[in-house]
């Protein structure tokens, strides 16, 4: 007649706030990457002003900084659109009982693979063009090469 009731587990609060913390940590990425990215694009226009500054003849154009920038800044955004999405996915979840340990965060990975390409781009971007001289760009667009 003592035979415990087995009850359904209450939501754990522990659980939705862990979800809480991971939705503002990709809120906090998703900023930054906003911020970095309009850092790069403007980084262009540094450049150009640094060499102006110097008095060289011509200036070498940085014509994809602004591109890095706005798919930095693109990726971002997307990167807090697909947070609040996960959250509300996730927190529905917790609340009906219906959550399942997940070890593996798609976007996370997604979103590490894009950006080590972005790097990479942007690497390359540098030592090809920002390693030559001042006019080099011109030349060698000048003369057909």
């Amino acid at each position: 007649m003592d035979t415990p009731i087995k009850a359904k587990p209450a939501v754990d609060l522990r659980d939705y706030l862990a979800e809480e913390r991971t939705f503002l940590a990709w809120i906090r990425t998703g900023i930054a990457l906003m911020v970095f990215g309009f850092v790069v694009a403007r980084f262009g226009i540094f450049l150009e002003q640094l060499h102006l500054s110097q008095q060289f003849s011509a200036a070498q154009p940085h014509e994809l900084s602004p591109w890095f920038g706005a798919t930095l800044i693109t990726t971002g955004a997307l990167v807090n659109l697909f947070s609040a999405r996960r959250f509300m996915r996730l927190a529905g979840e917790v609340e009906r009982n219906q959550f399942a340990d997940r070890s593996l965060s798609r976007q996370g990975v997604f979103m590490a693979s894009f950006l080590a390409l972005v790097g990479i781009a942007m690497t390359i971007y540098l030592i090809l063009f920002l390693a030559q001289p001042p006019g080099a760009a011109f030349a060698s667009i000048a003369i057909g090469k």
